[in-house]
């Protein structure tokens, strides 16, 4: 009786329609209504989304495959049926079908691999009709192969001859010999850079990965686009080894973008002595003339277009330095800062890389800097830490600011994902009884994110997490909220900043605006700005780097609160010594400030603050 007593209810519910159905079924429905109506459009857009929702379906690829024949979208039919023999690898009518439109669309050699497969392993009918059309293809390419060697015999340097033989030893699967004739095509027109991307194919189907590697690499460094990109397209997601690089230009000795490539990657290396012998093997440079035929030298002339922020210039100018003198450290570091200027970051790594192998210590301090400042921008994922304890006089209290987080690139988009512990606290906590007045959150924030890439200094970022306040015992708030903040950060700065090697002026901004959901939903806007003097570093001092400016800061809210409504400005002294890693920084700023809005405001409108901090953080 149990089994009638289970299907009742199931009875009961179709009898009323209330069983739910499988919504690619009832795409499928609709994809067949339209295909008997002719409507292959509708039919089409019906299938795929079926196929979307229960993409392990052969039998809908199928149908979905016969349509698109109907409206004459063949490789579209070829791509169905490929995944519909892939799901299904004993449907041997639909690897017939496959092979078919891969022959009829010029994919020969996959063609021909299918047909032999079924006509070895598939029912008697596949077997039969595979084998007629695998002895097709096989005899024609077998034919034209024996006619092409036949004319090699008479011509043994015709180009023609040697390529068309290679293209149809490729396309019947004898990959030696296609191989073997590719590499002579190209030894008698090194001018077709594309007969290399077909010798590192043909090198790839025997297994060959490093001579693969080599052909490859010596075609995607040429005058050649579509060849370079179709082999960077074939290149495995790695930088070339040596050996790789060698090979490369013993297939293409001329090539002098390789060899400069290769001499670098020594420099790097520090085998500073073979990357000269490859740097001597570069052919004399012609005399570079600058814009307006100039006699200034190259290097002067960058100089003075980098001071006046002519950048772009300056690119072509230190260019050409570096090819009149390919071991001067100097230009390799300044390539790499203007590269970094015009947001070309990657370009920027590789010239400080290279500036970093430099005998001078300065020179090669800077670069190394430089480029640990930029790497972690550019790293796929990442830890990072900041950490902000600060003095202030107005509240008699020690503040410190922190956070932990990791995170890493979205893929190619302009996004990081990360996870955060933020630390908000101070020594005091409250002031006051009747209501106590709390100076800090007091909490952790644990939270998850997502941030953008700087953008013109710009970055937007959003996270959600719970706040978890430490003291247990705060008056009106709970142990742990739900916290949920985000905002737009922005950043500039301009002239002689901190650590420049001369004395200047410089100008800094800093603006935020920032959600912030446990301050009943409110955004408060925060701008700091500082002008002044960037001093001349203090050897006699231990390397004493230091700036006076003047603060001009200023904040607000959409809620209008008292606490979030100030102006500040007056005097500052930021400073750091050489010796200590480069994110310290010390600060002692004295203020004259003023709340814009006073409503509830339990202190005076005006104030002076003496703000006393230390600023560290690490990337890695």
């Amino acid at each position: 009786m149990l089994r009638p007593i289970l299907l009742l209810p199931l009875s009961v519910l179709a009898l009323c329609g209330q069983i739910p159905k499988d919504p690619a079924v009832c795409l499928l429905d609709e994809a067949y209504k339209a295909l008997r109506a002719k409507h292959y459009d509708s039919a089409i857009e019906s299938f795929r989304k079926a196929i979307d929702l229960a993409p392990d379906r052969a039998a809908a690829r199928k149908d979905l495959a016969y349509t698109y024949l109907k409206i004459g979208e063949t490789e579209a039919a070829r791509g169905q049926f490929f995944e519909a023999m892939r799901l299904t690898p004993a449907d041997h009518h639909a690897a017939l079908e496959y092979a078919f439109l891969c022959y009829e669309t010029g994919k020969t050699v996959e063609a021909r691999r299918v047909f032999d497969r079924v006509r070895m392993q598939g029912d008697p009918a596949s077997r039969e009709t595979a084998e007629r059309a695998f002895q097709n293809v096989d005899r024609s390419l077998a034919e034209g192969i024996e006619q092409w060697t036949r004319a090699l015999a008479l011509h043994t340097d015709d180009f023609s001859a040697h390529h068309e033989l290679a293209r149809l030893a490729a396309e019947r699967d004898d990959w030696k010999l296609a191989a073997a004739h590719f590499e002579r095509a190209w030894q008698l027109r090194p001018d077709l850079r594309s007969v290399l991307v077909e010798l590192g194919r043909a090198r790839r189907e025997l297994g060959e990965e490093e001579r693969a590697m080599a052909a490859l690499l010596a075609a995607s460094s040429g005058a050649e686009p579509r060849a370079a990109e179709d082999a960077r397209s074939l290149m495995p997601a790695r930088y070339p080894y040596v050996d790789e690089f060698r090979q490369a230009l013993s297939l293409d000795s001329k090539n002098v973008e390789l060899r400069r490539e290769l001499a670098y990657l020594l420099l790097e290396m520090g085998k500073t002595e073979e990357a000269k012998a490859e740097f001597a093997a570069l052919p004399t440079a012609a005399p570079v003339e600058p814009p307006g035929k100039t006699t200034i030298a190259p290097k002067e002339m960058a100089r003075r277009s980098y001071e006046k922020g002519y950048l772009q210039d300056a690119l072509t100018y230190y260019s050409a330095a570096h090819e009149a003198d390919p071991l001067d450290f100097g230009v390799m570091l300044r390539l790499g800062w203007t590269n970094n200027l015009l947001r070309r970051d990657r370009d920027a790594i590789r010239w400080f890389a290279l500036a970093r192998r430099s005998p001078e210590p300065a020179i090669a301090a800077e670069a190394a800097t430089a480029e640990r400042n930029l790497k972690p921008g550019l790293t796929r994922f990442r830890t990072s830490a900041w950490i902000f304890p600060s003095y202030s006089s107005r509240w008699r209290d020690v503040f410190t600011y922190g956070q932990l987080k990791a995170d890493f690139k979205l893929g190619a988009l302009p996004l990081r994902a990360y996870a955060s512990t933020r630390f908000i606290g101070d020594t005091r906590t409250a002031m006051g009884d009747a209501p106590p007045q709390y100076l800090s959150e007091s909490s952790f924030i644990l939270g998850m994110g997502l941030a953008t890439d700087y953008w013109h200094g710009l970055m937007l970022w959003g996270e959600a997490g719970s706040a978890i306040n430490y003291l247990g015992n705060r008056r009106g708030a709970p142990r742990m909220a739900p916290d949920y903040r985000g905002g737009l950060a922005f950043y500039r700065g301009f002239g002689r900043l901190i650590g420049a090697p001369a004395r200047g002026l410089f100008f800094e901004t800093n603006g935020d605006s920032v959600f912030v959901s446990r301050f009943q939903n409110d955004v408060v806007l925060y701008a700091q700005n500082r002008f002044g003097l960037t001093l001349p570093a203090a050897n006699s001092l231990g390397g004493l780097e230091a700036q006076l400016y003047w603060n001009g800061n200023a904040s607000t809210d959409l809620r209008r609160q008292y606490w979030a409504n100030v102006v500040e400005t007056g005097p500052g002294l930021r400073f750091r010594w050489k010796g200590l890693p480069p994110s310290w920084l010390f600060s002692v700023n004295f203020l004259r400030g003023a709340h814009t809005r006073n409503i509830s405001n339990p202190r005076s409108p005006n104030f002076f603050d003496l703000r006393v901090g230390i600023w560290y953080s690490l990337t890695r």
